[in-house]
């Protein structure tokens, strides 16, 4: 399993002085580019190849608190890809300095073409990065209606 490590920052808190819920974003995606950067997929490639990951949303579950003082450890694990791998779907745990999990996350995104703003396949020379994780249990292969969490786009304001 891929596991990134942290010191909870004084800018990581929050008002009720425990883990602040931009700092859970912060740390998921820190871990899923550094996974990347050290198999290949750096900023420079990215650049190269014109694509660019976007979010279509994390769904964070809290367990229970926790608080600067003890380094934290987040994890890595592929949820799904599509064949081509457009969509992706990881999942993250959060684990205090005990080994005790106190958060989940489940994550999709898609690679985007940073010329045409469209999405995307991952190139295909970086498509074996995604073989180096490990894969959750429940681990398939992705569609675009995989994506559509909603089912179709709430309605504009003005329209």
């Amino acid at each position: 399993m891929y596991f990134k490590e942290f010191d909870i920052r004084w800018s990581d808190i929050d008002a009720n002085r425990h883990l602040a819920n931009s700092a859970y974003i912060n740390f998921m995606s820190h871990t899923r580019m550094s996974f990347l950067i050290a198999n290949g997929l750096t900023q420079k490639e990215l650049a190269k190849h014109r694509v660019g990951p976007v979010v279509f949303y994390e769904h964070v579950y809290y367990f229970r608190e926790v608080f600067p003082g003890k380094p934290v450890k987040v994890s890595l694990e592929l949820a799904g890809t599509s064949e081509d791998g457009r969509f992706f779907e990881f999942h993250h745990n959060f684990y205090d300095h005990k080994g005790r999990n106190f958060a989940h996350c489940e994550m999709m995104g898609a690679w985007i073409d940073m010329n045409t703003r469209k999405l995307t396949g991952l190139p295909p020379d970086f498509l074996h990065i995604l073989d180096h994780l490990p894969k959750t249990e429940g681990f398939k292969v992705l569609t675009s209606e995989d994506t559509r969490k909603f089912g179709k786009k709430p309605k504009d304001l003005e329209g």
